[in-house]
């Protein structure tokens, strides 16, 4: 249907907290969608003019930019990431919340006095150099889409910039956090234009919107 609107959804630790947004905003995947054996990136939805694509949260951000898809829910991570001109994230759907902080093995936490080039490994380059620009210092990103905490193990890198949730993991490989760069939720994002020439995707932002704004009052 290349009259359908496409919306696209993160796999991974958000989409549990999404779904029931999702549906109070009308947006309510088949029934197909909750069997766990199926590999599926495309499903269908209750409505006939619209679809889901389930793709990781980064391939979020970037099929609603470029059009491919009218809007979708990520975390506010991606989109710092990012900066796309053509997004806008028009709600905070206050779910999917944790934070994004740097962390450096437990028995040299802290010891940057005077450094003026850090080494750090992470998923996010962007937000990582300005964070460490602000302070002055030159941070040498070392990309890695998962498994940031045996970096410092493994001598890749001195530290490392990662969300954060109740910070089990970085104890358990001997990380302590040593700075909160940003806290994060979920947002509803659009595309621009999408927005501006498809009354349906206002629509949707309205739907979410009055959800959002009905859980903050109760």
């Amino acid at each position: 249907m290349t009259d359908s609107l496409t919306f696209a959804i993160p796999k991974g630790r958000i989409l549990e907290e999404a779904l029931p947004v999702m549906a109070r905003a009308g947006v309510v995947p088949e029934d197909a969608f909750h069997d766990k054996a199926n590999r599926s990136l495309t499903f269908g939805t209750t409505r006939e003019d619209m679809r889901l694509i389930r793709v990781r949260a980064f391939d979020v951000a970037t099929f609603v930019a470029h059009g491919a898809a009218q809007a979708g829910i990520v975390g506010s991570d991606v989109i710092e990431e990012f900066d796309y001109d053509d997004l806008y994230a028009p709600v905070d759907l206050d779910i999917g919340h944790c934070h994004l902080a740097v962390a450096e093995p437990e028995r040299v936490a802290g010891d940057t006095c005077g450094a003026s080039h850090l080494r750090v490994a992470t998923k996010y380059p962007n937000i990582t150099r300005r964070h460490f620009e602000r302070q002055g210092i030159q941070a040498e990103c070392v990309k890695l889409n998962g498994a940031m905490e045996i970096a410092p193990v493994l001598g890749l890198a001195g530290r490392i910039v990662d969300l954060v949730s109740t910070g089990r993991t970085l104890k358990q490989n001997g990380l302590v956090e040593t700075s909160r760069i940003m806290e994060i939720s979920a947002r509803l994002i659009v595309n621009r234009a999408a927005l501006k020439t498809d009354p349906r995707v206002g629509a949707l932002v309205e739907a979410f919107r009055a959800d959002a704004s009905a859980r903050k009052a109760a």
